[in-house]
């Protein structure tokens, strides 16, 4: 949300440099004004609330850009590791610190491993956070044929586990077949449909990732629009903090709340 993370820092920004101003300029002239008098001047209204605001919205600036930011879950694309109606936090200091709006990394710390769940700004929607699952690192040659991943040529082990039944504003997702695919290291449930989608072979560039969702019948991911720049990062999903569904039987899932994402 640029608008949002615009306006928090617009704000941060207006509070504290009517704050400094102030304490610079005119406190000093209310004092001399108000000399000899009983009662201490008073701050003028909108000094007092932006020394009163300055402080909390620079906290939530700093944690939403430098530690975590929440994001909600808006499309099925991520099930059923993620459902819709999830609210997850990011870690925003996996893949370096960035600054906000710009997106403009200026501290490097780490980079997406594969398995990886990451938010992103698609190259073809630069406004929008999208959420996907790192498949292909730098230099990898990753294929999908006939239902199945192949990275480098190996074609990764299926388990299937059934048939998946959806609920809440999932529940579209019901007769999906309910495999674990087997990412060396990073084992995780996807479902598949009986057609196979956007089938073919990528090689990824030097600075980009090819990203996957986990629902693979019903996802608009790299072997749509090709591959992620590592600029477009916004941070590694961590956990889900809230689901709230107002289609499902029971609006909060409380089984959900804390679970980490593999």
């Amino acid at each position: 949300m640029v608008w949002f993370e615009t306006i928090l820092v617009v704000l941060t920004l207006l509070s504290g440099l009517i704050w400094l101003l102030d304490r610079l300029f005119f406190a000093r002239r209310r004092a001399a004004a108000a000399s000899g008098a009983l009662d201490e001047p008073k701050d003028p209204l909108l000094v007092d609330y932006a020394k009163s605001f300055f402080p909390i919205l620079a906290l939530v600036l700093g944690l939403r850009s430098f530690v975590a930011e929440p994001f909600r879950i808006p499309s099925s694309s991520m099930m059923p590791t993620l459902l819709i109606g999830d609210f997850i936090l990011v870690n925003k200091f996996s893949y370096g610190l960035r600054w906000p709006i710009t997106n403009h990394k200026f501290l490097a710390i780490g980079e997406p491993q594969r398995g990886d769940v990451v938010v992103f700004r698609p190259p073809h929607h630069p406004r929008e956070d999208w959420i996907k699952r790192v498949i292909g690192l730098p230099g990898d040659t990753i294929g999908y044929h006939d239902h199945k991943v192949s990275i480098n040529g190996r074609v990764l082990p299926y388990r299937v586990d059934g048939i998946y039944t959806g609920v809440g504003q999932g529940i579209g997702e019901t007769g999906d077949t309910l495999l674990t695919e087997e990412l060396p290291g990073r084992p995780h449930q996807v479902l598949e449909r009986e057609f196979s989608v956007a089938e073919g072979d990528w090689t990824v560039p030097a600075g980009h990732y090819f990203v996957m969702g986990d629902n693979r019948g019903n996802s608009e991911d790299s072997r749509f629009w090709g591959f992620l720049p590592e600029s477009n990062l916004r941070g590694k999903a961590m956990l889900v903090w809230m689901n709230f569904d107002t289609s499902a039987e029971h609006w909060v899932d409380v089984s959900r709340i804390g679970r980490r994402i593999p």
